[in-house]
C-alpha cells in the first residue's frame, strides 16, 4: 500500500491510498480509499508509517508525566 497524489487541474491533489497489484506483465493500481479531506502533513505522516518510519523517535525523549489506571 502507498499514498498516491493525483493532481486535480485547478484545485488541490486528490490523495488516494493505493495497492499495486500485477497481471502478468502489467501492474494495475487499486484505489482503497480516498483520503482528500486529510491536510497535506496528515497525508505525509501516512506515507511516512507505510515505508516502515516513525513518528517520534524512539530514544526516549518523551517522559510520562501521568497515566490513567487501568
Amino acid at each position: 500500500m502507498y499514498i498516491d497524489f493525483v493532481p486535480n487541474r485547478g484545485s488541490k491533489p486528490a490523495i488516494l491510498l493505493r495497492e499495486s497489484i500485477r497481471e502478468g506483465k502489467r501492474i494495475r493500481k487499486r484505489t482503497i480509499a480516498n483520503l482528500s479531506v486529510l491536510m497535506l502533513e496528515q497525508a505525509e505522516s501516512i506515507r511516512l508509517v507505510l515505508k516502515g518510519g516513525q513518528l517520534v523517535p524512539a530514544d526516549g525523549s518523551l517522559e510520562c508525566i501521568r497515566s490513567r489506571p487501568p
